[in-house]
């Protein structure tokens, strides 16, 4: 009896993962259908107009170029990885800090905020060079890098989130003598929430062009430096391949932002994007 049980769950479990799988796809039919059509699109203008492979490969020779290449797309994807990733982890970090203190203190905010856009305005492919004398070619400039094309998003939309909390709601918790921690854990952040994942679906993907653009910058590993490798010996193919595995980095960082997102806010204030 225990068996036919435990066989009919194990089947149900089974159509419950086929059924989400066919809602997921079909959901994400248009996407799929027009990436297709436009892969196919790409094959036949190369075929149809005779284009050299060093000027614009095939989808066929970039997949080609992807069995070629396995051990070094894979080895270089790594470093960017984790470049990205600590510099997605710390820069948010710093930046959801400094918000919740010039949300506090005007005065810090007056004093700094004026510097972190001084700083934003400076290019990041100028910066990267100081950096990198400064700390250099290691890990260190590279997550540096990726950090600060990550903090300021976050930090103007931390601000503004955590300076939306209701009025009525502020004035509510200081008439029960809320403290400044418990406003800001119990109002404050709730409300900033969607701010946030905003800012954080944007690092996400800025996050892995920070750490590649440190890595055109003197680095010998990761997937900037295959990318100028492939240039300049006009391997089209390999140049190809790596700038798609830096994109699908890019996309699963968006993605697994997005469905964090999904689980923890359950509502959005109107207007907010």
């Amino acid at each position: 009896m225990s068996q036919v049980v435990s066989s009919r769950v194990d089947t149900e479990r089974k159509i419950a993962f086929l059924d989400a799988t066919a809602g997921v796809f079909s959901k994400h039919l248009p996407a799929i259908s027009a990436a297709i059509g436009l892969v196919v699109l790409w094959q036949l203008v190369v075929w149809f107009f005779k284009i050299p492979t060093f000027m614009a490969p095939s989808p066929i020779d970039v997949a080609y170029a992807f069995q070629q290449n396995a051990g070094i797309l894979w080895t270089n994807t790594l470093p960017t990885l984790l470049e990205a990733a600590l510099g997605f982890f710390f820069g948010n970090l710093v930046a959801i800090l400094l918000a919740v203190w010039f949300v506090h203190s005007t005065t810090a905010e007056k004093a700094l905020y004026p510097i972190a856009v001084f700083v934003k305005a400076i290019p990041i492919i100028a910066l990267a060079p100081i950096l990198v004398l400064i700390f250099g070619n290691g890990l260190a400039p590279k997550i540096i890098i990726a950090g600060l094309i990550c903090f300021f998003p976050t930090l103007v939309n931390m601000v503004q989130g955590l300076k939306s909390a209701s009025p009525a709601m502020l004035d509510l918790m200081r008439v029960l003598s809320a403290s400044n921690s418990e406003i800001l854990w119990k109002v404050r952040l709730p409300s900033s929430m969607p701010f946030l994942f905003a800012a954080l679906k944007i690092a996400a993907t800025s996050s892995v062009m920070g750490a590649i653009v440190a890595e055109w910058i003197g680095s010998s590993f990761g997937l900037g430096a295959v990318i100028i490798e492939a240039t300049y010996n006009f391997r089209s193919p390999l140049l190809y391949a790596t700038v798609v595995i830096a994109a699908a980095l890019a996309v699963v960082l968006f993605f697994l932002v997005s469905i964090v997102e999904a689980r923890m806010i359950r509502w959005k204030p109107a207007g907010s994007h």
